[in-house]
């Protein structure tokens, strides 16, 4: 799981949001009457400071302060009394729960500690305030911030970095904040958690020392050698080592001081040290592994502790589980079914052992449980292990397995294995922790698909979600979702009652509550912000909704400093939304707004880049008659075509450092434009373009054992719509539909095979189960009556969950409900209507092509006539 999304998780038990959107007390020292001249203005989780220094460079040497809770306020009042007078720019946290959101165990480690950012003119300017705050602050404790180089042993910290908002496109094809370099190149500006020195800036002489006290610290001096790291957390590194006295395998546990921050105010130090005592106090037990020491590496604590030579059993399920397997049947079902009761089995008699020592364990979850290649198990991470006696909810844990408010001693523990029991079965706990009524949804589920006796089920449903006292009620109802034509309208009203009820047009950010992504890149696009929901409501008949459009127009007519310009991520998104609504002025205004930009500039991609927005603007200039909407589109085109290069120009894994394959990131999106631009224009050169995109993204892709083409990431396959082979799919039919080849027909049973498991962990579209529902629904000549189809419409209740009077959906990592187009209910309601709506509901730019199957060899093509060949010269 994406650690980001536990710090959006602090703000609201039900939506993922940020800390600065509700009131919350503030630093009173950031809260003083400003001197004359000085500006304050809020930004994100920031107080911004501005003198009016117009000498202030784009970028530079900029100095952050770090610190800790207790000392924040004083820190913050020691800088305002330095900066003020000598007219400094500043930033400061807005209070003291944002900076625990970033100091806490899952906070992103790049800008873990940041209290305070600091803008110095010069080079000279940033020596001085460092030798004359950093006198004024010498000896205040602070987490260390990993991005930045330390000065001295105090809290004052630099990097060159941006000083201003400039973004440019990163060498796997996504818009990131950006520096220039010696020739005045934007670039990206890394913000990585590892000090990094641009080639081309020198370091300053009085930073020298600093940087080579950093180097000096190593472990060197430790009889221990690190060979990999195998995970890390903001509290400190996990690492795979060898003890070099013995050649014994270890576990290095690092815990940083003042760092990982959990609700009870310990840092990882303080849990470092705990751990090596509780496991001391299990030594013995089956399942538990053995601590040997303790050992300090400058102000980092160090665990060295037995190594379990195996996989955590969140990987151990994925290798074996079958319901995402499409070729699998009753044999591997009872197969599966027996290997993990084994394993509760053994977790079980651990967990037992270590409640007989007197104690509780407190953290089970899927990535505590390491399972050996011999098929046993050990327990990991003891890091809130308590007395039983004085055991609580721990302070850090799993949200599925945590156990509710005002459970303490063994019950904690039986509150854990209850989740695990259904977790086996159905691995996507996170869900429980928004409704522990869908614990009694999924034993039925569990009951259908595996040979499981029945009272492994119910006695973890009666710990989970007890009925009633006194009238033997369940909680909630479960949901039931049918493809039934009849019953969509009721179904529709659901989804949409839940969106509704959802929606804050008072807040200025976001209108509906989705995906994290929204507060980066703005919440008014197709993907996670308003365009995306309105649409979606628009087109399944759910109805017009002006105050929520009035919304959506004035943001986008006005859109605030940084707003992405892409289809999906931001204003060509909303352009496309207006117009479809009726708004078709606003829209061309905001397209005007688009191309006064450096829109050249974007990736090439759907998502963001110049796919999307070549397509958009195609499609409001067939709208509209605007010859220079085309005549912009055709240049996207060209951009497109120019930068696609050959077949064996991708690397065959996707993502991470490598650039994306798929339809919304990948070389499919620049294919559907190049499809579209030919269709435009009826020059076959284009065609040929978007033939030479579609196989660099099928180079990506690997068919597996059991004959599902999935793209390839290396670590993982995928066959999702955005990153996925599914979304190459509906490029694939795009093509077929207008010329034959060999190796995309040969490639579609794949894609097709893969759009039928049984499982797919989210029920988002553009990474869940929507996007398949979609796919499937768009291919089918009768959606409604095809069992593929309603397959996948009756898996949608797996993750239904009852809000505001309707049904509502969770989004990414399962840990919030999302109203979303890419992650949420938006997008589940937009591939029902696909599936069930009387008219044609689909992406936008992406109509179903309601084909069966691809093109037999020799047929004749299926091209749709040029819409306007003609009407400009076919590009070269």
């Amino acid at each position: 799981m994406d650690d980001r999304y536990e710090a959006f998780c602090m703000a609201d038990l039900l939506f993922y949001d940020v800390l600065h959107a509700k009131p919350a007390a503030g630093f009173a020292s950031a809260e003083r009457a400003l001197p004359d001249g000085w500006q304050r203005r809020e930004q994100d989780d920031w107080i911004v400071f501005r003198s009016g220094n117009p000498n202030l460079p784009d970028q530079g040497w900029k100095i952050h302060v770090s610190a800790c809770l207790d000392n924040a306020e004083r820190i913050i009042g020691a800088v305002w009394d330095y900066c003020m007078p000598r007219g400094i720019d500043f930033k400061v946290l807005r209070s003291p729960a944002t900076l625990l959101a970033r100091v806490s165990k899952y906070a992103p480690r790049g800008y873990s500690g940041k209290l305070v950012t600091i803008y110095p003119v010069d080079d000279a300017a940033c020596e001085a305030i460092l030798e004359e705050l950093g006198a004024l602050l010498d000896g205040e404790p602070s987490p260390y911030i990993l991005s930045d180089l330390r000065w001295g042993p105090g809290p004052l910290y630099v990097r060159y970095g941006a000083f201003s908002s400039r973004y440019c496109v990163g060498d796997n094809g996504q818009v990131v904040p950006a520096i220039a370099d010696d020739t005045g190149t934007l670039v990206p500006d890394r913000r990585t958690p590892v000090f990094y020195l641009p080639p081309w800036v020198t370091l300053p002489d009085f930073l020298a020392p600093h940087f080579a006290a950093r180097n000096a610290v190593t472990l060197a001096d430790v009889p221990y050698k690190v060979e990999r790291v195998l995970h890390f957390s903001n509290g400190g590194g996990i690492y795979a080592g060898t003890d070099t006295r013995t050649g014994t395998p270890v576990v290095l546990k690092e815990g940083r001081p003042h760092a990982g921050i959990d609700a009870r105010g310990h840092d990882a130090v303080r849990r470092v040290e705990r751990e090596y005592e509780m496991l001391r106090a299990l030594a013995g037990v089956p399942g538990i592994p053995e601590a040997y020491e303790l050992f300090s590496v400058g102000e980092h604590r160090f665990l060295a502790m037995e190594h379990i030579d195996g996989q955590p059993l969140s990987k151990a399920i994925v290798y074996r589980y079958p319901l995402t397997d499409p070729t699998s049947g009753p044999a591997e079902r009872a197969e599966y079914a027996a290997w993990a009761i084994d394993v509760y089995r053994q977790v079980e008699a651990a967990i037992h052992g270590v409640n007989e020592r007197g104690f509780v364990y407190g953290d089970l979850h899927l990535f505590n449980v390491m399972v050996r290649d011999d098929g046993t198990a050990a327990l990991l991470d003891f890091e809130v292990a308590a007395p039983m006696a004085t055991a609580t909810r721990p302070a850090l844990g799993n949200q599925g397995f945590s156990a509710p408010r005002g459970t303490r001693g063994q019950d904690v523990d039986r509150y854990g294995l209850a989740c695990l029991r259904l977790a086996l079965f159905l691995p996507m706990a996170n869900l429980l922790g928004l409704s522990r009524a869908k614990a009694r949804h999924w034993a039925e589920i569990i009951s259908e698909h595996f040979p499981v006796p029945s009272d492994f089920l119910t006695e973890a449903v009666e710990v989970i979600a007890p009925a009633v006292p006194d009238t033997d009620t369940v909680p909630a109802p479960t949901p039931r979702i049918e493809p039934d034509p009849a019953g969509w309208p009721a179904l529709r009203d659901d989804l949409a009652r839940a969106i509704l009820a959802s929606a804050t047009p008072d807040r200025a950010d976001r209108l509906f509550p989705g995906d994290i992504q929204q507060f980066p890149l703005g919440a008014i696009g197709l993907a996670y912000g308003a365009a995306g929901v309105l649409y979606a409501l628009s087109v399944t008949g759910a109805g017009r909704h002006p105050q929520l459009e009035e919304w959506l127009l004035k943001k986008a007519t006005r859109p605030p400093e940084g707003s992405r310009l892409g289809l999906y991520d931001g204003l060509h998104g909303a352009a496309f939304t207006l117009d479809h609504l009726g708004h078709r002025q606003a829209a061309l205004d905001v397209v005007d707004l688009c191309l006064r930009e450096d829109w050249t500039a974007l990736g090439s991609d759907l998502q963001g880049g110049l796919a999307g927005v070549g397509l958009n603007l195609l499609h409001l200039a067939d709208r509209t008659g605007e010859p220079a909407l085309r005549i912009a589109a055709h240049r996207a085109v060209e951009l497109v075509a120019d930068r696609l290069g050959d077949e064996d120009s991708v690397p065959e894994v996707s993502g991470r450092e490598n650039p994306y394959a798929g339809l919304m990131r990948g070389s499919a999106g620049a294919a559907l434009l190049l499809m579209r631009a030919y269709d435009d224009t009826g020059d076959t050169a284009l065609l040929d373009k978007a033939a030479t995109a579609l196989r660099q993204d099928l180079r990506r892709c690997v068919k597996r054992d059991n004959g599902v083409l999935h793209v390839n990431e290396g670590w993982r396959t995928l066959p999702y719509l955005d990153v996925g082979s599914v979304g190459i799919g509906m490029v694939l039919d795009e093509y077929l539909a207008r010329r034959h080849d060999d190796q995309f027909a040969a490639a579609v049973p794949g894609i097709e095979l893969a759009a039928q498991s049984t499982m797919y962990v989210l029920p988002g579209l553009h990474t869940g189960r929507s996007g398949i529902l979609l796919y499937l629904a768009g291919r089918s000549a009768d959606p409604a009556a095809d069992p593929r189809v309603g397959k996948q419409v009756r898996g949608l209740a797996w993750h239904a969950i009852p809000y505001g009077g309707g049904l509502a959906f969770p989004g990414t990592a399962l840990l919030r409900l999302s109203m979303d187009l890419a992650t949420g209910t938006a997008g589940v309601l937009l591939a029902l209507g696909a599936a069930l709506h009387d008219t044609p509901v689909h992406l936008p730019m992406l109509p179903p092509t309601r084909r069966s199957a691809p093109e037999a060899a020799g047929a004749a093509p299926q091209t749709p006539a040029p819409a306007g060949a003609g009407r400009i010269s076919p590009l070269p």
